[in-house]
């Protein structure tokens, strides 16, 4: 996991991506909280559709980069919380 989290790291140079991934994990985060909070188990893709347009948005317009969702689903989302928390906590800039 570390080799693809550098991988990932490297796709995800630009700040302004790397931001909007944050914000994107930050808003799918608290719609599954709110989901949970309030039984609305007919709107669970909220979160998908907060967290992956942000990101998809970023890789597009500022990364100008295929996301690695499409090819590596799992480790992409698992790398993804890594980069929330390493930005949450200072290791990578903002």
């Amino acid at each position: 996991m570390k080799e693809f989290y550098e991988y990932y790291l490297k796709e995800h140079s630009n700040r302004t991506c790397r931001r909007l991934h944050y914000i994107g994990t930050l808003c799918a985060i608290s719609a599954l909280v709110g989901i949970i909070y309030s039984n609305r188990l007919d709107i669970i893709y909220f979160p998908f559709i907060f967290g992956y347009l942000p990101a998809w948005i970023g890789h597009f317009f500022f990364e100008k980069n295929k996301q690695a969702t499409f090819k590596h689903p799992f480790k992409s989302l698992i790398c993804d919380f890594l980069m929330f928390f390493d930005m949450t906590r200072g290791k990578i800039p903002w």
